[in-house]
């Protein structure tokens, strides 16, 4: 079992969310929006520099910035 942060994976890369870190209106947002543990992503695309990393969760695409995707922890499979 390997555990990384969803901003470490690259495109086409798979996981299974273990923990969503962050405090505030970011982490409820996150949240809000199908990002919780159990649930697997997808990297899609990784901008040039690195930021923002779109994924794709529950069968839609989600763009989040790469301190965002730094608090998620997956399980990589």
């Amino acid at each position: 079992m390997v555990i990384k942060a969803l901003s470490e994976l690259k495109p086409k890369e798979r996981g299974k969310i273990i923990k969503v870190g962050g405090k505030g209106g970011v982490h409820r947002r996150i949240l809000d929006m199908g990002v919780v543990s159990g649930t697997l992503v997808e990297v899609q695309r990784v901008a040039p520099l690195g930021d923002p990393i779109e994924i794709r969760v529950k069968g839609y695409n989600l763009t989040l910035r790469r301190e965002e995707a730094a608090n998620i922890q997956v399980e990589v499979v």
